[in-house]
């Protein structure tokens, strides 16, 4: 939107321009109130108020500290009329500097909540482009940045959908032509590799798939949550210990289990057990996920939630995973604004530390 023609373009030049006016402003309300007051102008005592005082002007020489003793040892109503006169200007510059700060940085906070919420929710409605030049200019290249963003998130979304319908088809041949085969022994490998080639792949276009497709915020019961994914591992047959409670957290429900239960799985997977606990901050959640296993080399838990970076060297999947689950979950937490850190925990074991920030 064009600014308007009376006002400067630039932002330093509508700075001077607020400077100036406020001062003005000032000026005119002191001198406008001490008028209605009856009250003259302040003058050092001693001098006269018809004719000028002999001697060096004052505006030279300057008030030294026998004027300014003066000065306080004046008549009432000339130290009221001094006060009322400092009060006035003061007031009125300070509440054109709180006004035009608040009318300059308007444009900015636009643009910094417009970018929070595009790392959050990845798509936005586009920023007015207005106020000064430069903060049209700011506005015009977010919105460019963000249509590309908008673009290359519905091409990963083609892709996605492409590479998951050209993979999945030739395993489905592979599962029919594995149930003809002769041998109940080469059927029970062959199962075994098409098995974890379906899961490789699930979790690839997991983490390709990323935040394209956006699940709509919601009111969720964390505690309940966690147990419920509890009860799903206890049928299975590992049980997990939960502890704490937290109120209501406005979260992606079937993403954040997705979280948890990457962290879970690696905690039972590598700890041979998981302990998670629950705990309220106000300003917002922790959810710990801790094993009793050997723990992280240090110089390796900067690196396990990069994508693909397995610890375990080999590419056998019940050793070493895919390397993708502490990515999603990281990914996840970032999603929400949080942050995921992994940790060796005091007596031995790893702590994964789900930090979630409760919206204000």
């Amino acid at each position: 939107m064009p600014s308007l023609g009376l006002l400067p373009d630039t932002l330093r030049g509508r700075l001077t321009l607020l400077l100036v006016l406020a001062v003005l402003a000032s000026h005119v309300l002191a001198l406008s109130l001490m008028f209605e007051l009856r009250l003259q102008p302040p003058q050092p005592p001693g001098m006269s108020r018809m004719a000028p005082p002999p001697g060096p002007s004052p505006a030279l020489a300057g008030p030294g500290p026998q004027s300014v003793l003066d000065m306080l040892q004046a008549p009432a109503p000339l130290r009221w009329g001094l006060a009322l006169d400092i009060a006035v200007r003061l007031a009125a510059l300070v509440a054109a500097a709180w006004w035009a700060a608040r009318w300059l940085t308007r444009p900015v906070q636009r643009l910094a909540e417009a970018a929070q919420a595009l790392g959050h929710e990845g798509a936005t409605p586009p920023v007015p482009e207005e106020g000064p030049r430069e903060f049209r200019q700011a506005s015009r290249v977010f919105n460019q940045m963000q249509a590309r963003i908008r673009q290359q998130l519905a091409e990963r979304d083609r892709f996605v959908a492409a590479v998951s319908h050209d993979l999945r088809t030739p395993l489905t041949r592979l599962r029919l032509r594995t149930e003809a085969l002769a041998q109940a022994s080469e059927r029970e490998r062959m199962g075994r590799d098409i098995a974890e080639m379906d899961a490789m792949i699930t979790a690839t276009l997991e983490h390709l798939r990323g935040a394209a497709h956006a699940e709509p915020l919601a009111k969720v019961d964390v505690r309940a949550l966690i147990d419920s994914m509890a009860d799903d591992y206890l049928d299975t047959g590992h049980e997990i210990a939960v502890d704490g409670r937290c109120a209501p957290l406005q979260v992606r429900p079937g993403a954040l289990r997705r979280c948890l239960d990457n962290l879970v799985g690696n905690a039972l997977r590598y700890g041979g057990g998981a302990q998670v606990s629950v705990l309220d901050q106000g300003a917002a959640v922790r959810i710990t996920v801790r094993d009793h296993g050997p723990g992280l080399p240090a110089q390796e838990l900067a690196h396990v939630m990069e994508p693909f970076y397995r610890v375990e060297p080999s590419r056998n999947r019940a050793s070493g995973g895919t390397g993708l689950g502490l990515s999603i979950a990281r990914d996840i937490a970032l999603r929400h604004g949080g942050t995921l850190v992994l940790r060796n925990a005091t007596g031995g074991g790893l702590e994964a530390v789900l930090e979630l920030p409760r919206p204000r």
